[in-house]
């Protein structure tokens, strides 16, 4: 029994060695985040997201952004490389398959629905559901994480590559990594040319024009911030933080056209993440264990309203998370917010006061 007990610590021993000295699938760097800003406040916990209804429940699946047509039938881009239809009437029906994971999703001036998918690049789908690629690469770099855009009035599709290294499916390695592979662009229509206005984010996520279309907003969701691009005025072409140290990821983001920013966050922050940061030799061993067993972010449903200056104004909890949790985008329509998500099975609408 002895042997038999030093044979499996032996095997043991050899296995946690040659784990330790496996390679990694990332190149981590260290990173040192700012301490959490509490949540207190206007950031004080709240229950307001649990008074939502949720829409089509069980119907759906992933819903990460969600679209308002003109005639008021919802949008969504599901996991299973679907845009979902929601009906006034509660019906579901599917309008476009992509065969990619849409992610960001909204409607140009014509109505087609214009599509960030993470696989398949910016996409135009027109009335019919025929499915165009505007542009799948940028600088003869090939878009690899295609998320999120706004469009401004001119036509012009602001649109990011969350990553150009790391696919939809490991946003983790993305996330370990802390090494800015994000890229911000553009595509003119009348053109169809692409072009690069920001590279080396941390993770370029939602995208928001200003009222005045001035200024642009990207978020950079591992980095817990907001960058602000400057289009016009003395500082075109440049960019500064919006917002800093926010209390969770930040996701979506939209513009109601009367001054307010409605932010999307992920969940809150994580402190064990935050910890192992500084280290890493820590996270190329994360890195390495299954995903089944990797971790996970907690589960909270959270919203910010912003003015055009940077400051919060307003947030919505659902701290249980069992209502509605890991919220990617929230838009207000006609008096009520609108909410899509990475894993919900319904699209969340709450009523504004």
């Amino acid at each position: 029994m002895k042997r038999i007990t030093l044979t499996i610590a032996g095997i043991s021993a050899i296995l946690f060695i040659a784990f330790l000295f496996w390679p990694a699938p990332i190149d981590p760097a260290a990173y040192a985040p700012s301490k959490p800003q509490e949540l207190s406040g206007v950031l004080e916990v709240n229950n307001l997201l649990q008074k939502s209804k949720l829409l089509a429940q069980g119907k759906v699946y992933g819903p990460e952004e969600v679209a308002i047509d003109s005639e008021g039938r919802i949008y969504g881009g599901t996991q299973d490389g679907k845009i979902i239809r929601l009906l006034p009437d509660g019906k579901v029906e599917t309008f476009a398959i992509t065969k990619g994971r849409p992610l960001g999703l909204q409607f140009d001036k014509d109505e087609n629905l214009i599509v960030c998918d993470a696989y398949k690049g910016l996409l135009s789908i027109n009335h019919q559901g025929k499915i165009k690629v505007l542009t799948n690469s940028a600088d003869g770099i090939p878009l690899k994480f295609t998320d999120a855009l706004d469009i401004s009035r001119n036509g012009t599709i602001y649109f990011t590559d969350a990553s150009s290294k790391y696919g939809q499916s490991e946003y983790v390695y993305d996330l370990l990594e802390a090494k800015p592979h994000g890229r911000f662009l553009s595509y003119n229509p009348a053109t169809g040319k692409t072009k690069v206005l920001l590279k080396d984010l941390y993770f370029a996520n939602g995208v928001a024009l200003s009222e005045k279309e001035d200024f642009v907003l990207i978020n950079e969701t591992y980095r817990y911030r907001i960058i602000r691009y400057w289009l016009k005025g003395p500082k075109v072409g440049t960019k500064e933080i919006f917002i800093d140290n926010l209390p969770g990821f930040p996701d979506n983001i939209s513009n109601n056209g009367k001054g307010t920013f409605w932010l999307a966050l992920f969940t809150i922050r994580n402190n064990i993440i935050d910890k192992i940061h500084p280290f890493p030799f820590l996270k190329a061993q994360i890195s390495k264990l299954p995903k089944a067993i990797s971790p996970k972010p907690k589960p909270y449903g959270l919203v910010l309203s912003l003015n055009e200056q940077g400051e919060i104004t307003q947030s919505l909890h659902d701290p249980t998370g069992k209502y509605l949790r890991e919220i990617t985008s929230v838009r207000e329509y006609e008096g009520y917010l609108y909410l899509g998500s990475l894993h919900n099975d319904c699209i969340g609408k709450y009523k504004l006061p």
